[in-house]
């Protein structure tokens, strides 16, 4: 059934490389002990495409990433690409990425496995358990609306300006995944923004009520304002399932939500599109920790929050949820082992590196898959 899937992979910059060298273990794992075999092509973006061809996004890359089925991306940038004009830095290509595969909706679970519970910087009491999503959403809000630009007044001050902006269509897809998430999961959506200062949150908050009302009424829905759920994360985190949010809200709460785990090398990502008619969605999957330029090459890297990236891609877009379960349970059995990378690293554990975990968790899969 998979073995027509097209994938792409996307290492890129900093430790994304490292990463995905043990993603592609796995991929490798699937192909010899599962007998799924996938088309996959591998391509330049963010800086090493900028060093290559001049462009983050190289068009040969992004025709790739149409032809996909999954595009499994590792991480863009570093300082090297700085001083780059803002149009040709690194992270625009998975802007324009998400932009241009029309990912709408972006999916970060936040789950903190029982050995790492004493690793979050919160008592263990308050995150112990802990399993909520945030739904954001991807192509609308701040980050796109127009106008946007910098200019220089009559009087010589400059100004900058970012438009908020969205449509009724936009906020009822994003929407309509959180409560279908929901639906599999507690039954409870928080929907996120600030209606009591902007009129563009005023409309979230009317649109995703009506939604709920008029689809999903055997869901709960919440209202937030983006603020207090900032503080409520850190506060009494296990009272969320799923968290929908616009754009600019959902970043900043899903990198707020990601540190309760312990570590950002422990996030998996999936920015999803319109799902076809078997339910599956064409996506993009990254982990949530970026390049990581500190410590690339160095063999340290935490390679787990890109593993579980590739059980998300398994499960959303090639609908193997048997395989992601698999590569789930493996992970947690290494953690459960006691071996950690030095972003989880805890007294009384064993601290390995990139590859020594990679390993671990190729005799992990070849347990639980006996």
């Amino acid at each position: 059934m998979a073995a027509n899937r097209k994938l792409l992979i996307l290492p890129g910059d900093g430790i994304g490389a490292e990463v995905m060298r043990q993603v592609m273990r796995i991929i490798e794992w699937l192909d010899t002990r599962r007998g799924v075999g996938f088309d996959i092509e591998e391509a330049l973006v963010g800086g090493a495409a900028y060093d290559a061809v001049g462009t983050p996004l190289p068009e040969k890359t992004l025709e790739a990433a149409l032809a996909s089925d999954a595009v499994l991306f590792g991480a863009v940038g570093g300082p090297k690409w700085d001083g780059l004009e803002f149009s040709l830095r690194p992270e625009r290509a998975l802007l324009a990425l998400r932009k241009e595969l029309e990912l709408y909706a972006n999916l970060r679970p936040t789950v903190v496995y029982e050995a790492l519970a004493d690793a979050s910087t919160l008592k263990r009491e308050v995150v112990e358990g802990l399993d909520m999503m945030i739904v954001r959403e991807l192509t609308g809000g701040i980050y796109f609306g127009e106008p946007r630009g910098i200019e220089t007044l009559p009087d010589g001050q400059r100004r900058g300006v970012n438009t908020e902006v969205y449509t009724t269509s936009e906020i009822h897809r994003v929407a309509r995944v959180a409560f279908e998430l929901a639906r599999k999961r507690r039954g409870l959506v928080h929907s996120v923004e600030k209606a009591n200062v902007l009129e563009s949150s005023e409309l979230w908050r009317e649109e995703v009520q009506a939604l709920r009302d008029a689809e999903y009424s055997d869901v709960e829905l919440r209202h937030m304002y983006a603020d207090n759920a900032a503080m409520q994360l850190v506060r009494e985190p296990k009272q969320f399932d799923v968290i929908v949010a616009g754009n600019l809200f959902g970043d900043i709460l899903s990198d707020c939500a990601g540190m309760l785990t312990g570590s950002l090398g422990m996030l998996p990502s999936a920015s999803l599109g319109k799902a076809g008619s078997d339910g599956l969605c064409r996506g993009l999957y990254e982990p949530v920790h970026g390049s990581a330029p500190d410590i690339a090459g160095k063999d340290s890297a935490n390679p787990l929050a890109a593993v579980l990236s590739l059980s998300m891609l398994l499960r959303y877009s090639f609908g193997m949820a048997d395989e992601a379960a698999l590569i789930e349970r493996a992970v947690e059995n290494v953690l459960n082992g006691g071996l950690r990378t030095s972003d989880i690293m805890q007294p009384g554990k064993a601290r390995v590196s990139t590859s020594v975990m990679g390993d671990a968790l190729m005799r992990q899969l070849d347990k639980v898959a006996a």
